[in-house]
């Protein structure tokens, strides 16, 4: 069975509703991972995973239960690096797909800024999504999941 997981704590709204879409359109497995409650349609495709909340509890399930060649959707840098050296697909809520070649970049950058949001230097994060990052990510979310059940028959 394939799976789409998302990291669905700081998951945009617009992006979610573009996963749930697809679900029922591709009769495709999806997860939500969040430390709260979402609302979502009644669908025999769609689950929503409610855990703990802490630091890092729905990275840790999602690590755990995510399988090779299985979609994850996530903006969280560290979580996409685990899940990538256990053969998953990464795709950011922006459209940007996340591999062996790009990674090591996105955590030394992470923690650059994580060092400058530290000493005052840097705050914030990054822009809001505008519609053309959601037209980016639909159209990155659509050639993933398309290549996911491709590959899993």
């Amino acid at each position: 069975m394939s799976v789409v997981w998302v990291d669905a704590d700081a998951c945009p709204k617009s992006i979610r509703e573009i996963i749930l879409r697809a679900a029922e359109r591709t009769k495709t497995h999806t997860r939500l991972v969040a430390n709260h409650a979402l609302p979502v349609p009644r669908s025999p495709f769609v689950a929503t995973i409610t855990v703990p909340s802490g630091a890092d509890a729905a990275d840790a399930l999602i690590h755990e239960r995510i399988e090779a060649g299985e979609l994850l959707i996530t903006s969280d840098i560290p979580l996409a690096d685990l899940v990538l050296a256990k053969g998953a697909v990464v795709l950011t809520p922006r459209g940007e797909s996340l591999d062996a070649e790009n990674i090591r970049g996105r955590l030394n950058m992470r923690d650059f800024m994580e060092t400058l949001r530290a000493s005052g230097e840097h705050s914030g994060g990054p822009k809001p999504l505008g519609e053309r990052e959601v037209r980016a990510f639909a159209n990155a979310f659509d050639r993933a999941l398309a290549r996911m059940l491709r590959s899993r028959g």
